[in-house]
This record gives structure tokens, C-alpha cells and sequence, in this order.
């Protein structure tokens, strides 16, 4: 059981370690406690070592003794307990005069301290017998490595020894000892680097052959990202040690690179857990894969990466070339990482690991190979590595991602021959906001199976952000009986829910820094929910005539905007004549039509430059979007509506779909007022709808206070313009909900396929742009999920999936299956497709 430095600072902590020992002994079992240095005291010595002045370090162990005495009293250890034998050692060191020639061996006994002091009070502490690592471990000098390297960060190599295991069998039942620390062979205390503690622990365990080796830290296990910057990060429960050693070496902090390989012989299974909550799961580490779908299990980023680009027709077909350039990176003791190779250029990644990257060894490196090659260093870069079984064959599920980081410089792509990841070299300054967007697009891309709970656990934000309010139930489950007799009636069939879609509008009107909602219409014209959301106050936004006809049938009280896109001339005619408000895009129309527009108020549709969403094809801002004006034609447009006496009314931006994030719609709320400053006539400013919905668990409302408070700090500053917002999703999608009968069950290879009568042409959404909609059986809604399933169904295209690895009930033929937040871009975007026909529409009060 191995316990990090968080995990052995305290009292509380220390009091956690007793009593996960002693329920391991409950077990059966003899317990090997390695612990690391007090939080932060690995990184105090480091400090001590640098000062030259003996003085100054010995008032540094003052600092340090108190610390260590301060938790000893706190433990309830005697004033003069064994630990303080340590203590004293570490005294005589630093009284010492460390000379140049002696730097890195009395530096590593000096740093060894952290590790002995902590193991000395846990000793006393749990009444445990205190084992002195160095008599255990074995450092080897490895080909290539500087002394730094060998006394610093250390290489150990360890098979299972079975005289050791006697011997420690006759210590006791709980042993502790030291992390991080070892000897070489002339005896002398050696560092194993950064992260160590992990090394030593595993080594212990394959001495051993422990039945199972335990990393205690703060967090729970591996995620699927890193949880600080990725809130909806998922908990990795099982890996193999291949996929394991990946993401740790591409990134991932939790569990160090080198304590993998010594426990993959005697296949000693390696648990990651948290102290603070004992209870969580975990992520479990062993030999074998749980599952051989491909997947990609984690999205890891490391930073600080340095690019050298070597350049020159020389180097084509050149026998020997490459092998002259490498020599000179082992010269200058310099790791090579990622390597990408053209006929004339070869650009390689640099290890940014600690010791084994500095400026002048780069600066003499590149002096040398500029003798021989153009040389460009760029820098500071960022890695980012998909990681995951059979990378090569989900790059047809990497779309969304592939396309966000088409939106970025990418310097270097690499994937790696072992077919398990796949890393993309960036500037660092996009790298920490990039993150979120890349995981997100893996989620609901379903690249990252996160419903598949054998491989994932729940969210970072799931286990440990505070409990948000809790959700009330879909209004479908207490309709259920209802809907198995609406199914009765034939399928596929889609239910629209009046009251969802009430409390959605009365949801929103609430806002009251709002000062006009808009329906848009596109999401669902069912005459129903325009008459409903009329009479709730909501205007109509309209994007065709057809659209225009619907709204004035249905709700012909509600305001009415028109905005189109690359329409034809008569569209507008028709909208104008009839008196709507018509929003314009582009220069085309004032241009070529501008006797239609002369005179009249209109809307104008600005591209603010950049697009949001889970998908690039929901997202409708930036260059590769068709929608709105591009602001260096604003100028040009403001001019002929001058000319012609057209008035610009409202100033619109809507640039995607699907968001979650409050922050947003203040941002676009804010850009265009400012532009709209410039424009005399102006009374109001439509930013758009895209409000999301959460899709999968873990993921968090959308929070409406948070935006109306947004919205009202950018209000109060330009309170000459009305504000306008035009949702469509947001409003109905909950209250509609798909029913679907079984059709077929079929087993392929390692898959389990479920067919529904419903298909892509029934809802287009999962395979247009990727959306994830829930599924459940309603028919046995209340039995055991014990299948992965692939929900297909009847078109002829390979496309036509609308579920993937979606862990349900064992089904039968004519089960009615729920697919879930339907009542948005279903209906309306059906096709008879294969002339299956559409679907029926059904209205529940």
C-alpha cells in the first residue's frame, strides 16, 4: 500500500492509513506500507540543496523539524520517538560542507530525508516495523545516463525475488518503509525521480509477488482526462498495463510511467484509490484487457514540449543522415520523444522530462545541426494523445475532433506503432482550453464509450463536485403505461409532452433581463407546441415560407422574425409584402435586390469569427460556416442599406448549437453591442439560441441564473438595446420522446446488434452530426442492464445507427424501445427514406 505525500500529512490521514492496514489484515493478508515525504518536503530539500550557506540550512531544518515535530504531537508520538534518529542525520548532512565533487551524492542523501522522517513517524505511529528501503532496492545504471540521471532519477530493475519475501516475512504483519529512495551498487543512496514513491511500491510488489499492489492518493483512480481542467472527465474502473502505461507517460499525473513494466511478469494487479474517500471505486490495472472493442479510454496532455524541425534536400536518399543527426541529441544528452518524417524534413519532440531538457544544451544542438540543416526550435508546445485499443481503426469516429484541431496550428502528428495512441503536438497557450473541447467531442462522438460501465465509472464532477440539485424525474417513466399503449397503436411513433414544454418557456421567461423570446420554429412545427409557446408569450423565428404559413396558422398572435439563408429572392418578397421582419446575411441581397429592401426595417446576421458546439456541423460562426455576414463586410453593407434608406433594426449572432456553458451568450451579448454602437438605427440585439441540454450523466444543467446574471451585467452597460433570444432544442426536445419497436437481434463478432423499426430516417440527429440521445427498454424498464447493445435500425446504410455500446436489458423481439429528448429535429427532419414512410405524431396533455 502505497501512500502519496497528501496522504500522509495529517493526523486524519495518518488515522486512514491504520485503518486500511488493519483492514487488510481482516483479510488475511501482510501489509507493506510505503509512503512518501510529507506534502511539499521533497521540494523543501531540493531548496536546501541549493543554498551554499550552512547557516541558512540549518535554520531550513529548523523549519523542518518543526513541521515533523508539529505532526508527531499531533499523532500522540512520544517527544523523543525514533523518528527523530532521522532527524538528526539529516542535521549532521546539512552542517556539512557539500563540495562540488560531492554535490549529487550528498544531494540525494540529503532529499532521501523527506521519505525516512515521514516512514519513521508512521512506524511509530501504527506500531509497524521500519524498513530501510536501501537494503531492498537495487539501482542499475542504465546505457546513455549522466551521473545526474543515476543518482537523481534512478533506473531499477527487479524480478521477483523469493529470499526476500522470507526474509521480510519475519518482520512482522505491517511493515513500512520508504518510496523514492534506493542504493546503487556501491552502496549510496539514490533518488528515483519525480513520481518514485509509485516505482518503489510496484517494485516491492513484484519482490514480492504481492497479490495486489495499492496507490493511495487524492484522487480516485485514472480518468478519462485530467479532472482539474476537465470536469466531466470519466473514472477509468479497469485498465490494461499497456493502455495504463499510456496515459501515464502521455500525461496523466496520478500514477507514475516506471511502476507499470516491474509488475507485468508475476502480473501483480495495481489499484489506484482515493484516501479521503476510501469507499470510491477505483481504477483496477492488470494484465488483462476488459475489453477488445476499440475506444479510446483517455485524453492526456503533457506541456512544456519543445519541437526541433531539421530541414534539407540533403537528406533525401541520403544513406547515413539520420544516423549523424541523432548522434549529435546523444551528445548532447538530449531525449528524443516523437519523431515525424518528410522527404527533406525530420521534426522530433523533445522529453521534457526533469534533468533531461535545458537551454543550453538546446542552444549548443542547434549550433551543431545547423551545420548540417536549417533548424527551427519551436516552442513551448503541447502534446495531446488520444489513448486507447485499436486507435488506427476509430479514426472514422474522430471526425468532430479532427475537425476542432483543424482550427488550431498543429505542428506534429504521430501514432504510434503499437496501434494505442495517437498524439498532436500544439502551442501550449491553446492547450488548457482546447481540453475540454477535444473530450467533450470524444464524448458525444461515442469514440470514448462512456456509457460502458465495465470500462467507466462516474464523472470527476459526479464524485466530487458538490451535489447539484436534484433532477426530477422524466415526465415519460410515470407515463409509461400510457406509452406502451400509445406504441400499441404502431411505431415508429413520437409523443410530444404539452406541460415539458410550458415549464421549459416558463423556465425561460423567468429571466427577466430578456425582453423577447423567440421559438425557433425549425426544431419542431408541430401545430401543437407553436400554439402552446404563442400562448406562452414566445415570438416564432421562421427560416422558409412553408415555416412562416405554420407559425401565422398556429399561433398567429406571436411576433414573427424571418431569417433565411441563401434563400431565393421571392422568399423575401413574399415576407416582406406579408409585413415580416427579414434578417439579412450576406451583401448578395442589397446588392442585386435592393428595390425590395428600400425603405424597410431589417434584421442583420453577423459571423462573429468563431463557432460552438459538440459538433462542427452544429456549429454556425467562423470561416467554415455558411451563416452570417463576415464583419469585414459590415462596413461595405451599412453603406448600400444607407443608400437604398434601409434601416438595420436588430443585430443578430447565433454561432451553434448544444451549449452548456453560461458564459457564452454574455460574450456574444457583449460584441454585439459593441458593434452595434456603430449603428444609428439599432433597437435590439438577438444573440441567439443553442442553449443545451445535459446528455449523458454527469454532465450539469445549463445554469439559467448564472446566464441571467450574465446577461444582466452586459444589459446594464448598453440598456439602449432591447435583448432577444431565440431557442428551439431547449424548449422541446425533453418533452418529446421516440417510441420504436424490436425488429431483430443479431450477434456479430464481439457486437450485440438491437433493430428497431425506427432508423436514420425516423431521427436523422446521431448520424448528421453525432448527437446522443438516451435509450431504455420500456417494456422492461425495471430489469437489469446486462447487454452492450449497438441500436440499429432498417435502412440500408451503415450509417444508420442511433445508439452505440448502450448497456440495456436482454431484449426480445416487439419490446418498445424509448429513445429519449426526441421532440427536437426528430419529426421534423424525417425522411421516407428507402420508402420506409414517417412517422407518426402524437400530443400528450
Amino acid at each position: 500500500m502505497k501512500f502519496g505525500g497528501t496522504s500522509v500529512s495529517t493526523t486524519a490521514r495518518w488515522k486512514t492509513i491504520r485503518d486500511l492496514a488493519a483492514a487488510r489484515r481482516a483479510e488475511g493478508a501482510r501489509v507493506l506500507v510505503v509512503v512518501s515525504a510529507l506534502s511539499g518536503m521533497t521540494d523543501t530539500l531540493k531548496g536546501v540543496c541549493a543554498e551554499l550557506d550552512v547557516t541558512r540550512r540549518l535554520a531550513a531544518w529548523a523549519r523542518i523539524e518543526s513541521r515533523h515535530a508539529a505532526l508527531a504531537a499531533a499523532l500522540g508520538l512520544a517527544p523523543e520517538a525514533a523518528w527523530r534518529t532521522q532527524l538528526q542525520s539529516l542535521h549532521a548532512l546539512l552542517a556539512q560542507d557539500a563540495s562540488p565533487q560531492g554535490a549529487l551524492p550528498w544531494q540525494a542523501a540529503v532529499m532521501a530525508h523527506g521519505e525516512l522522517l515521514s516512514s519513521a513517524l508512521g512506524a511509530d505511529f501504527l506500531g509497524a516495523h521500519w524498513l530501510d528501503a536501501r537494503g531492498v532496492l537495487h539501482a542499475h545504471a542504465q546505457p546513455n545516463q549522466s551521473e545526474r540521471v543515476q543518482r537523481l532519477s534512478a533506473t531499477l530493475e527487479t524480478a521477483p525475488d523469493a529470499a526476500v519475501a522470507a526474509v521480510l516475512a519475519q518482520r512482522g504483519e505491517v511493515l513500512i518503509t520508504q518510496g523514492f529512495i534506493a542504493r546503487d551498487a556501491a552502496g549510496a543512496t539514490v533518488l528515483l525521480g519525480r513520481g518514485g514513491s509509485d516505482t518503489s511500491a510496484a517494485h516491492f510488489g513484484a519482490l514480492l509477488r504481492a497479490a495486489r499492489v495499492e496507490i493511495w492518493t487524492d484522487v480516485a483512480g485514472m480518468f478519462s482526462a485530467n479532472p482539474r481542467q476537465v470536469a466531466d472527465a470519466r473514472l477509468l474502473r479497469q485498465l490494461d498495463y499497456e493502455e495504463a502505461q499510456e496515459i501515464a507517460t502521455t500525461g496523466a499525473k496520478v500514477l507514475h510511467p516506471r511502476c507499470l513494466a516491474p509488475l507485468r511478469a508475476p502480473r501483480v494487479p495495481l489499484w489506484i484509490k482515493d484516501t479521503e474517500r476510501p469507499a470510491l471505486d477505483g481504477t483496477v490495472i492488470g494484465a488483462e484487457a476488459v475489453s477488445a472493442s476499440p475506444s479510446v479510454k483517455a485524453l492526456s496532455m503533457r506541456k512544456g514540449i519543445t519541437l526541433v524541425a531539421m530541414e534539407s534536400i540533403g537528406m533525401w536518399q541520403q544513406v547515413g543522415f539520420l544516423a549523424d543527426v541523432f548522434a549529435q541529441f546523444k551528445r548532447h544528452g538530449l531525449s528524443v520523444d516523437l519523431i515525424g518524417s518528410a522527404e527533406t524534413n525530420v521534426t522530433v519532440s523533445l522529453d521534457s522530462t526533469e534533468n533531461l531538457l535545458d537551454s543550453d544544451a538546446l542552444a549548443a544542438l542547434a549550433a551543431d545541426l545547423a551545420q548540417v540543416c536549417r533548424v527551427k526550435v519551436i516552442a513551448p508546445c503541447a502534446a495531446i494523445t488520444l489513448v486507447g485499443r485499436g486507435m488506427r481503426s476509430m479514426l472514422h469516429r474522430l471526425e468532430g475532433l479532427l475537425a476542432e484541431l483543424g482550427s488550431q496550428r498543429v505542428h506534429l502528428i504521430s501514432q504510434s506503432s503499437n496501434n494505442l495512441n495517437l498524439t498532436f503536438v500544439v502551442d501550449e497557450a491553446v492547450a488548457d482550453a482546447l481540453l475540454p473541447r477535444l473530450h467533450a467531442l470524444l464524448l458525444h462522438s461515442g469514440a470514448l464509450r462512456a456509457d460502458d460501465v465495465a470500462l467507466f465509472g462516474s464523472s470527476w464532477q459526479a464524485l466530487y463536485a458538490p451535489a447539484p440539485a436534484a433532477q426530477p424525474a422524466p415526465w415519460w417513466q410515470a407515463a409509461r403505461a400510457r406509452l406502451l399503449d400509445a406504441a400499441a397503436r404502431g411505431t415508429p411513433r413520437y409523443i410530444y409532452h404539452l406541460p415539458t414544454v410550458r415549464a421549459r418557456a416558463r423556465a425561460l421567461r423567468a429571466l427577466g433581463v430578456v425582453d423577447r423570446w423567440h421559438y425557433a420554429l425549425k426544431a419542431n412545427p408541430h401545430p401543437a407546441l407553436l400554439s402552446a409557446l404563442g400562448a406562452e408569450g414566445f415570438g416564432l423565428e421562421c427560416v422558409a415560407p412553408g415555416e412562416l404559413d405554420a407559425a401565422r396558422a398556429a399561433a398567429p398572435q406571436a411576433p414573427r422574425l424571418f431569417t433565411p439563408n441563401f434563400a431565393p429572392r421571392a422568399d423575401y418578397a413574399a415576407a416582406l409584402d406579408a409585413g415580416e421582419l427579414v434578417t439579412l446575411d450576406a451583401l448578395h441581397p442589397l446588392q442585386q435586390w435592393g428595390a425590395l429592401f428600400a425603405g424597410r426595417e431589417i434584421g442583420l446576421r453577423v459571423d462573429l469569427g468563431s463557432g460552438v458546439g459538440h459538433h462542427e456541423k452544429v456549429r454556425t460562426g467562423g470561416s467554415a460556416s455558411k451563416f452570417g455576414l463576415p464583419l469585414t463586410d459590415l462596413a461595405e453593407f451599412l453603406a448600400l442599406a444607407r443608400r437604398l434608406g434601409a434601416r438595420v433594426v436588430v443585430l443578430h449572432a447565433h454561432l451553434g448549437s448544444g451549449v452548456l456553458d453560461a458564459t457564452h451568450w454574455p460574450g456574444v451579448y457583449a460584441q454585439l453591442a459593441s458593434l452595434g454602437e456603430r449603428i444609428g438605427t439599432l433597437r435590439a440585439l438577438n444573440i441567439g439560441g443553442g442553449l443545451g441540454l445535459p446528455q449523458r450523466a454527469g454532465e450539469q444543467p445549463l445554469d439559467l441564473a448564472a446566464l441571467d446574471a450574465g446577461l444582466g451585467e452586459i444589459k446594464r452597460a448598453y440598456p439602449q438595446f432591447e435583448l432577444w433570444m431565440e431557442p428551439g432544442r431547449f424548449l422541446v426536445a425533453e418533452a418529446g420522446v421516440l417510441l420504436a419497436r424490436v425488429t431483430q437481434l443479431k450477434g456479430k463478432d464481439a457486437r450485440a446488434y438491437l433493430g428497431v423499426d425506427a432508423g436514420m430516417h425516423t431521427l436523422l440527429r446521431p448520424a448528421l452530426y453525432g448527437a446522443r440521445h438516451g435509450i431504455v427498454n420500456l417494456t422492461r424498464l425495471d430489469a437489469p442492464a446486462e447487454v452492450l447493445y449497438q441500436i440499429v435500425g432498417p435502412i440500408c446504410e451503415s450509417g444508420d445507427v442511433l445508439g452505440s455500446d448502450r448497456r440495456l436489458p436482454v431484449a426480445q423481439e416487439g419490446d418498445v424501445m424509448l429513445i429519449e429528448h426526441a421532440g427536437a429535429y426528430g419529426a421534423a427532419m424525417a425522411s421516407n427514406y428507402n420508402l420506409r414512410g414517417l412517422p407518426v405524431e402524437e400530443v400528450f396533455e
